[in-house]
């Protein structure tokens, strides 16, 4: 699961970090030596020239005392003039000292690294790129981006660490993302009798096998259950529920072909106030999320219904796709939830990282695989492992 997405980021990670190292080190290194010999020269200069007054001055004084002063003099002059360039050397000495400790201090820059806007603008594109490839929303990647602006950009990042900094960012960011308000999915639905809840999403979508998943999940946990076949635009969607219900032993209310799916839906829910039971699965009719007819059709459905849960099922790899549909069942009906289909088979990952951030639900289940048993509860640590971020 996600395993391409894994290894694009990691690759992706590995040639930004490398490319941030690799071009700031030679650039400090260089801009070090010449802040170096920038400070060194007119040093090196003072002291040169210190040197040459001592001599001169050792020159003129020995030559004065040569010719005018007496023995005894001479001596004192000597012993003056032998003192005299040691304490000069020893202020010229002193400053070089100092220098020697900054010539230290800059060097030790070259182990640290601050990156610049444009160097950031122009690595980041990669992992852009890689993210878009990989369906994740432009949302989502504009998140990761200033979150990765921010510790990135214009801070002192120890050399060496630029990929660790970059992945952990990731990580956080990513956590973040996934964290929608969460569903405890069987206390929720034990919180009413019945408990109605409405499928909706496009055709193909694996809606009706979901759909079963979800009667087959509720048995495991001692809940009964009523299947509505509300998709009476196609007779083969009758059918298929129904084979499901027969294979899992549940009731399945059922018009004829072409009737009105809000009526198959309410009788579905006397049904189950009649025979006391647990919850009231609604399928309904395939329907794109650009057609605004039916769209209102599943309107009528919900105000007949009154659903107390509204889920999206979408195929995982359909992408931004999914995360599209999504967005327009979100704003038409008002979701409460996502399950996405198809997990298993999902190799790019970037429709679970963007469906909740983007339209602010949960997901509440995963398919992954075409037994009934292969529903799994949405665990944002799932996801963190795929994307090899844990």
């Amino acid at each position: 699961m996600f395993s391409f997405l894994k290894e694009k980021i990691k690759n992706a990670v590995s040639k930004i970090s490398s490319k941030l190292e690799t071009g700031e080190a030679k650039e400090k290194a260089e801009k070090v030596e010449e802040k170096i010999q920038e400070i060194k020269e007119p040093i090196e200069k003072v002291v040169e020239e210190k040197k040459e007054i001592v001599e001169e001055q050792k020159v003129e004084e020995k030559k004065e005392v040569t010719e005018e002063v007496e023995e005894p003099q001479v001596q004192e002059v000597i012993k003056e003039k032998e003192e005299a360039p040691v304490k000069e050397e020893k202020k010229v000495e002193e400053p070089v000292e100092e220098k020697k400790g900054v010539f230290s201090k800059l060097k030790e820059k070259i182990t640290s690294t601050s990156i610049s806007e444009n160097e950031f603008e122009e690595s980041f594109n990669e992992l852009e790129l890689v993210l878009l490839e990989n369906n994740v929303a432009v949302e989502v990647i504009d998140r990761i981006k200033g979150d990765l602006s921010k510790t990135l950009v214009n801070q002192v990042v120890k050399r060496g660490k630029i990929e660790e900094t970059i992945l952990e960012t990731l990580k956080n960011t990513i956590e973040d993302v996934l964290r929608t308000e969460k569903i405890d999915f069987l206390e929720t639905v034990k919180s009413k009798k019945p408990y109605i809840i409405c499928f909706v999403g496009i055709n193909g979508s694996g809606k009706t096998t979901t759909i079963a998943k979800v009667a087959k999940y509720l048995q495991n946990n001692n809940l009964s259950c009523v299947l509505a076949a509300s998709d009476t635009f196609r007779a083969a969607a009758i059918d298929q529920l129904e084979h499901h219900a027969k294979k899992l032993g549940v009731k399945i209310i059922k018009h004829d072909y072409g009737a009105d799916p809000a009526a198959v839906a309410f009788d579905a829910i006397q049904h189950a106030k009649s025979k006391n039971l647990d919850v009231v699965l609604i399928d309904t009719a395939g329907r794109l999320h650009s057609n605004k007819n039916l769209l209102d059709e599943m309107k009528k459905i919900i105000r007949v219904a009154n659903p107390d849960m509204k889920l999206f099922v979408g195929e995982s790899i359909t992408g931004n796709d999914c995360v599209e549909q999504a967005k327009t069942f979100n704003s038409t009906i008002g979701l409460d939830g996502v399950i996405l289909s198809k997990a298993d088979v999902d190799e790019k990952g970037g429709t679970a990282v963007s469906i909740g951030n983007v339209t602010n639900k949960p997901i509440i289940f995963i398919g992954v695989g075409q037994e009934y048993e292969d529903l799994k509860v949405f665990d944002s640590n799932i996801i963190m492992k795929g994307l090899g971020l844990t």
